[in-house]
């Protein structure tokens, strides 16, 4: 499990992972109040324990907007 607390755009390639799955988002409050977005993956098929929660990212608002930014920019999504 991790909580993201920034992200930075960085020039350089990479290549597709094999692996396709699908990612679960959830929206829910901490402690203060604030608003979490929390994504999970679950284990392919080929691992030893197919489903079991594998990753956990935890983004609040700064990580989120940085991440949306990154996104807008790279697909040219319009508001």
């Amino acid at each position: 499990m991790a909580w993201v607390t920034s992200i930075e755009a960085k020039p350089g390639t990479g290549k597709i992972q094999p692996t396709q799955l699908v990612a679960k988002a959830k929206v829910f409050s901490s402690e203060s109040g604030a608003l979490i977005v929390q994504i999970d993956t679950a284990g392919s098929e080929d691992r030893a324990k197919p489903g079991k929660q594998s990753q956990t990212l935890q983004f609040g608002e700064q990580a989120a907007h940085q991440l949306y930014r990154i996104l807008k920019d790279t697909y040219k999504f319009q508001d």
